[in-house]
């Protein structure tokens, strides 16, 4: 996938921070910041005048939200926080960040040190939104150089709270995937999540390490970042992973933790992706007995262990046996606007969800609109979209609506009736 390193040429808007008090700070006002989240609604309300009257009052909110994240209340920085989050999450902010963009890093890098719990997670979080929102450039690599030191503290630091690390192992991957310019660093990076879910690993004697829930969660974390990395690596540096790690992650598929299981599942067939993209000849010693434990995890009947999860992993690795024997994967179709995108590959996927975890229900839209997330998956430029075709495109679906319902009603009245008859015959 292309990740050139290009310095973005466009600029902001300078803007004096408006006063904003605690109480619009708060977790409540999240949702008065998602609302803006479509311009198109508010512009067929009440025409443009309503629409510049809404983008400034959604400036003003931003501007709160990052005078309150300095705030002394561990409460409104923790909403100030998370209403940045939302507003990164569900629409483009590029020229609003890139004015501010220092200013916002200092207020992440201050509450990594000094916050706890929550409010760490949090911020990490924004991070990794930041370094989406600015895209893979000059911008976003200056404020990764400041936070990565404190992400790595964070990350080897066993006496830091266990969430903070947790977010930190998912938050740094992408940003290293987003920010970082120099191969090396990446590997040093990988070594860091490499410390980690090696943990896991079973001991010299075959036995698994006892580990808590939430340690192995950390595990979890660092394992999928680590093959996130993974879809960026030279061939080369993939030789020696395959040599070193793919024998021990199998250990992997023995643990407690059904997320640690099908995290290696999955990283067992992204490394057989990229393997048979450098030689499709590739062959693997354990071939047999990894086949024989994947097949055993896709028809699991274990009844210690929770449905929910049994069904989960049987799911799972069916499509990671399929891509171990057969070299197959099961594509999935996106649709976005009036766009599509195939998930047809195990970098794909790893890559999809990796951003998906940020973005949540904003995918779709940076999808569209997201220059950076369109230029990861090939997708072109922006598609421009008129308001003629976006009213056009709501017409269909309330029309598709109406469709459905009166669907509904009907088999409703169908099945009604046919239940009365098998009354009626049950009754002679």
């Amino acid at each position: 996938m292309p990740r050139n390193k290009k310095k973005n040429s466009r600029g902001g808007q300078h803007g004096a921070v408006q006063p904003f008090s605690d109480e619009d700070a708060s977790i409540e006002t999240l949702s008065h910041c998602s609302s803006f989240s479509d311009a198109t609604s508010v512009a067929d309300e009440g025409g443009e005048t309503n629409e510049d009257s809404a983008q400034e009052d959604f400036q003003y909110k931003l501007k709160g939200f990052i005078d309150s994240t300095v705030d002394k209340s561990a409460k409104t920085r923790q909403g100030a926080l998370d209403g940045l989050k939302t507003a990164m999450a569900t629409r483009i902010l590029y020229e609003f960040i890139s004015e501010r963009r220092m200013t916002i890093t200092d207020s992440i890098e201050r509450c990594l040190k000094k916050g706890k719990g929550e409010e760490q997670r949090a911020a990490a979080s924004l991070a990794c939104l930041l370094c989406i929102q600015l895209g893979s450039g000059i911008e976003s690599e200056e404020v990764f150089k400041t936070l990565k030191p404190i992400f790595k503290n964070i990350l080897a630091d066993g006496s830091a709270n266990i969430q903070a690390r947790q977010a930190v192992a998912t938050s740094l991957g992408l940003c290293t995937l987003v920010a970082e310019d120099d191969i090396l660093d990446v590997q040093a990076t990988m070594e860091c999540f490499e410390n980690l879910f090696t943990r896991s690993y079973a001991k010299a004697d075959g036995t698994c390490p006892s580990i808590s829930p939430q340690v192995s969660q950390l595990h979890t974390n660092a394992l999928l970042s680590w093959a996130l990395l993974l879809t960026i690596c030279a061939a080369s540096q993939l030789k020696d992973i395959l040599q070193k790690h793919l024998p021990k992650l199998q250990m992997l598929l023995e643990s407690d933790d059904v997320n640690m299981r099908i995290a290696a599942g999955e990283t067992i067939a992204l490394l057989f992706e990229l393997a048979r993209d450098m030689d499709a000849e590739y062959e693997f010693d354990g071939w047999d007995e990894l086949c024989d434990k994947l097949t055993a995890l896709a028809t699991d009947c274990n009844k210690h262990r929770a449905k929910t999860d049994k069904r989960k992993q049987r799911s799972v690795f069916r499509d990671v046996l399929k891509a171990v024997e057969e070299g197959a994967f099961q594509s999935e179709t996106i649709r976005f606007g009036s766009e599509r995108m195939s998930i047809d590959s195990w970098v794909r996927k790893r890559t999809y969800d990796a951003f998906r975890e940020f973005v949540g229900s904003g995918m779709n839209y940076h999808l569209q609109a997201n220059e950076f997330i369109r230029d990861v998956f090939e997708l072109g430029p922006p598609m421009l979209v008129d308001s003629a075709t976006m009213k056009a495109m709501k017409i269909s679906r309330f029309e598709r609506h109406l469709h459905n319902s009166a669907a509904f009603k009907a088999r409703t009245k169908a099945r009604s009736k046919f239940r009365d008859k098998r009354v009626d015959v049950g009754e002679f």
